[in-house]
């Protein structure tokens, strides 16, 4: 039976929270398991990033202070539609998750998520793309 370790695909990720903290960590760990990660602390900088660069994969937060992930989420489908999307909330906001999968992402994850099923998720959502 192949680890996880064997299945990591190299994708290209985008990581959009404006947490610092947790984008230190979080770009750490993505890229020690062979993810390519660009990372953005708002979503004014994430749209700026996607026109500039094309990405395999968004990881975005929901609630952020420039831009509402929601709004992010909106303008980045109109961009790049193709690119699959997955979001991150916090406590109370899995509502605003729902309707973020209602405009085309690909699945939503509770901060704080394991990092094992976030790759997982980003994983499948890379091969999805694929075919």
């Amino acid at each position: 039976m192949a680890s996880n370790q064997d299945q990591d695909i190299q994708a290209h990720a985008l990581l959009v929270d404006d947490e610092p903290g947790f984008i230190e960590i979080m770009t750490k760990r993505l890229k020690r398991r062979g993810f390519k990660v660009t990372s953005v602390l708002s979503g004014t900088e994430a749209l700026r990033s996607l026109r500039r660069q094309d990405y395999d994969i968004v990881v975005l937060d929901l609630k952020m202070e420039d831009m509402d992930g929601i709004e992010v989420l909106r303008i980045l489908k109109t961009i790049a539609p193709e690119i699959p999307v997955i979001i991150l909330t916090g406590h109370g906001s899995e509502e605003a998750a729902v309707d973020g999968l209602a405009l085309g992402a690909f699945d939503y994850l509770m901060k704080p998520c394991d990092l094992e099923e976030l790759i997982n998720v980003m994983q499948k959502a890379v091969l999805d793309r694929g075919k």
